[in-house]
């Protein structure tokens, strides 16, 4: 406890950071107000886990199933890695002013097996103020009742029949009153206390001016009505407004529901989908005076207007008894679904249908709005993908289209009588795959170029015609599951022989993605003798071979990285470059150029980076513009602070928002830092001056939010009992080694020295003795401690481990960490793992060099008989008194080093 006193209690809050050039995140979020309902889409999830909280006074509620019925959520996620979130505007976490506009705060926290922990705040104000009398909002997990409450000039109320449990408070309510009691009027009444309620599963909350019950979709309180042939989950209530219990002062309230149950009046054909709601809701309405004012449809939550349905061929019509939706299968606005079942392909056909109803039923304007949210799935069917020959035999090129697919397809390999090619083989021999979305964007089509000239291509002559087979089997995958299934496709095309054709140079062709540039050479006829410079190098064997060369007797490919040194760069953007590669054919007898090539990409790369620790990193790339440009005397504002890192390409940038000439402006909710990369030196300036050369300036800008704070938690370990053991003697061999984290998995290599931290970050170190294999055998640490010269004997020196345990006098003390037999650990006594805070090593300031060595005594013994070195509570008085460093043969010196530190 003693520790915990001196440490203290401390809440870390982190400011999101919002920048031009920052990192996207891995997932895309979208929020949208749908009138009383906010979605949040949420995509790109792949197979990771997304757990949705609430944020509600700095604390974060995660939405189980039932407490999302409760409170008015729905969340799913389909197929696809994709994730839609409804909330309702009045759920029980909304910030709700004066009933008309609706704050809702979201936590979104994905974990999978590479991403663990990454927390996104997803905030949203809804302004919904054309409130109904009474609106309805049924979705498959919950129903909800709106009701308004009678206010002082609110006396034309409906003119039920006083049995009719329907009959609103007959006089005002008075803002004193409070929700007492709910009565359920089911076959059998049941009276429950409000909190009674709650606990069953319902939402019960009283506005300003509206009630608003929630309940889950069934509950014991539900029951089933068929109205007009539709089976529909109806919830019937009063709800009993209560002053004091002395005076018993009560005003009872109706409030109920009715939906339609799952797939309740859907029909399916071969070609399309029809859905049938009840035109009046007989469990909510009296027919008598029953007028519908308003029928509107929608998909995904949104209504669509009129042109847009028939744009999408939707049908939307009314008749006597019902509001009818029909939908050809394959529209806009779809999915597509895929199975497979004995190695075949089906599909299945899925959309979230709406429909909106407004009715009132009387003169006195009391109204109700009605929403109901219908997914539909249709049942399977065997869709095979068709093959579709495209092929213009004079193109001496085969083309097929194979599909549709959904997009939860991916093609696998390709199969031939004689091999099997994955997709990068088939782009190494020539061959063009790739994948475009179908008119109605529900699903895609591959396509597959195969030239006549590959040795997977049949020929055969007939008569002065050449015909040309091609005979490929496609194998799919259908994800998550990975399930295969194939299509096969068989293709014939015929060519008149004419004369042999002149000689045929080598030509050269290539394509870009997000990272690489890719260069496919020809050979053209055989016999040519030609040399390729890539940029101004001679592309010898060592240089291919660094671009993955590949080839056959037609042709060879290259991949080249956007950061090449052969690449140029044309311009910079915020968050992107435009790189350009050049590649030229030449005779070497004569050097006469065959052809020159040019390949120029746009590129996204991470210039500048901001974080919310106030740390700042920026890169600036020579520009093909400014050639004479020597980064190495860039510099930021203030001429003293130049690049962390630079060579003759591109100079490197770390610092701190509060350093370096960095300003700051306040912008409206953020503050914005600028600071600018140029040249200061006044003999470089001369140069580019003289050689007309434009001038070099990068802007860099950051972001910062000032009302948005995320809360970091943590948690401690408790210390490990300290080993023991007996001296010994013998040659061992001891390595120390940082981690790149508290998992021990990877570490810092040796070719990344010098390591650079923050003060933020801690150290985590693993003393490991080399070559053991007796689990008898104990590796202890004895001393270790820290210097700013690479010398263990140099002064100044920081104690970090003193007689086997953590310096009591260091505020930040060490933390051991427990080794356990696991992976390449097999026996945990000839290892030791500990975590130095980088504070510890921070606080003599003006004498710290901006680098430190960490150096170990490490001792071996059997664990049998330990020698007295273990950590021991037995003499305080000893604790942090470190002995002299030993020349004893019995230990082992090791070291760490160096380590950059830089202040945030």
């Amino acid at each position: 406890m003693g520790c915990l006193a001196g440490l203290g209690w401390f809440i870390l809050l982190v400011a999101v950071v919002n920048i031009e050039a920052q990192n996207k995140p891995p997932i895309k979020i979208n929020s949208k107000c749908l009138g009383n309902l906010l979605r949040v889409d949420v995509s790109r999830l792949g197979e990771s886990f997304l757990e949705v909280s609430a944020v509600i006074n700095n604390s974060s509620i995660i939405l189980t199933p039932s407490l999302s019925s409760k409170c008015g959520f729905t969340i799913k996620k389909d197929h696809l890695g994709n994730a839609v979130i409804y909330a309702s505007v009045q759920n029980c976490f909304a910030q709700n002013v004066d009933d008309k506009a609706f704050t809702t705060k979201l936590g979104l926290r994905l974990q999978s097996d590479n991403v663990v922990d990454k927390f996104y705040l997803v905030e949203e104000t809804c302004y919904y103020s054309s409130w109904a009398s009474r609106e309805i909002i049924c979705k498959p997990n919950y129903m909800e009742v709106s009701v308004k409450k009678a206010a002082p000039n609110d006396y034309n109320l409906p003119a039920y029949p006083y049995s009719d449990p329907r009959k609103a408070a007959e006089q005002p309510m008075d803002a004193s009153l409070k929700i007492a009691t709910v009565v359920f009027l089911t076959p059998e009444e049941r009276v429950m206390q409000v909190d009674e309620a709650q606990r069953n599963g319902y939402g019960i909350s009283s506005t300003l001016t509206r009630l608003v019950l929630r309940s889950p979709n069934p509950s014991r309180e539900t029951y089933t009505k068929d109205v007009a042939g539709v089976p529909m989950t109806v919830l019937s209530t009063s709800i009993i407004f209560e002053k004091t219990k002395l005076t018993k002062l009560t005003t009872p309230l109706y409030a109920g529901a009715a939906c339609p149950q799952a797939q309740g009046g859907v029909f399916f054909t071969e070609t399309s989908i029809r859905w049938f709601l009840p035109r009046r809701i007989a469990p909510l309405i009296c027919p008598k005076h029953f007028r519908l004012l308003e029928v509107n449809m929608g998909v995904d939550g949104r209504k669509l207007e009129a042109t847009e349905i028939s744009a999408r061929s939707y049908s939307l019509t009314l008749d006597d008894l019902y509001v009818i939706v029909e939908i050809p299968i394959g529209a806009a606005g779809c999915q597509i679904k895929s199975h497979v079942q004995d190695g075949q392909y089906f599909t299945s056909y899925m959309i979230e249908l709406m429909l909106e109803l407004l009715w009132t039923e009387d003169d006195t304007n009391e109204d109700t709005r009605y929403k109901v949210f219908l997914p539909v799935e249709t049942p399977l069917q065997l869709q095979p993908p068709q093959v579709i020959d495209a092929t213009v035999p004079k193109e001496m090129m085969f083309k097929a289209f194979i599909g549709p697919v959904g997009f939860d397809v991916m093609l696998k390999n390709i199969r031939s009588p004689y091999e099997v090619l994955s997709l990068a083989d088939c782009f190494a021999r020539g061959f063009k795959v790739f994948d475009n979305m179908s008119p109605n964007g529900c699903s895609k089509v591959y396509t597959v170029e195969v030239p006549f000239t590959d040795r997977v291509v049949g020929q055969m002559k007939e008569m002065g015609v050449t015909i040309y087979t091609l005979y490929l089997t496609f194998g799919f995958l259908v994800l998550p599951k990975h399930a295969p299934f194939t299509a096969t496709a068989y293709l014939r095309a015929k060519l008149e022989d004419i004369a042999p054709p002149s000689a045929a140079p080598p030509s050269v062709s290539g394509s870009c993605d997000d990272k690489n540039f890719y260069v496919l050479v020809k050979y053209g006829t055989k016999g040519f003798n030609f040399q390729t410079i890539m940029g101004k190098r001679m592309l010898n064997e060592s240089l291919a071979q660094q671009y993955g060369i590949m080839g056959n007797d037609t042709h060879f490919s290259l991949i080249v990285p956007s950061s090449a040194a052969d690449a140029t760069v044309e311009a910079v953007a915020s968050s992107s470059i435009k790189s350009r590669l050049d590649v030229t054919l030449r005779y070497p007898k004569t050097n006469k150029t065959i052809q020159d090539f040019s390949l120029a990409c746009n590129f996204v790369t991470k210039l500048i980076e901001c974080f919310p620790n106030g740390t700042i990193t920026a890169m600036a790339i020579t520009l093909e513009s400014v050639p004479s440009l020597n980064p190495r005397r860039l510099t930021l504002r203030d001429p003293a602070c130049g690049p962390t890192y630079s060579n003759d390409q591109y100079a490197y940038f770390v610092f701190t928002a509060n350093s370096c000439g960095t300003t700051r402006k306040f912008l409206p909710n953020m503050m914005l830092y600028e600071n600018e990369i140029s040249i200061t030196d006044e003999l470089e300036l001369g140069k580019l001056s003289q050689s007309k050369e434009p001038e070099f300036e990068l802007k860099v800008f950051c972001y910062y939010d000032i009302n948005t704070n995320q809360a970091m938690g943590f948690n401690s370990r408790p210390r490990r009992s300290e080993p023991y053991a007996d001296d010994a003697r013998g040659e061992m061999q001891v390595e120390m080694r940082v981690a790149l984290d508290d998992s021990y998995s990877a570490f810092h290599r040796v070719e990344d020295d010098p390591i650079t931290k923050y003060l933020q970050q801690p150290l985590y170190f693993e003393v490991e003795l080399m070559g053991s294999y007796n689990p008898k055998v104990s590796l202890e640490l004895a001393h270790c401690w820290a210097t700013l010269e690479e010398d263990k004997m140099s002064l100044p020196q920081w104690d970090l481990i003193v007689n086997g345990c953590a310096n009591s006098r260091d505020p930040h003390p060490v933390i051991f960490h427990s080794v356990l037999p696991k992976g390449r650990v097999h026996y945990p006594s000839n290892f030791k793992r500990f975590e130095v805070p980088m504070f510890a090593l921070a606080e003599d300031k003006d004498n710290l060099n901006r680098q430190v060595f960490v150096h170990c005594e490490v001792v071996i013994c059997d664990v049998r008989n330990p020698v007295d070195v273990q950590c021991s509570d037995q003499d305080n008085t000893m604790k942090g008194q470190k002995l002299a460093v030993s020349d004893d043969p019995g230990f082992k010196n090791v070291t760490s080093g160096p380590i950059i530190i830089m202040h945030s």
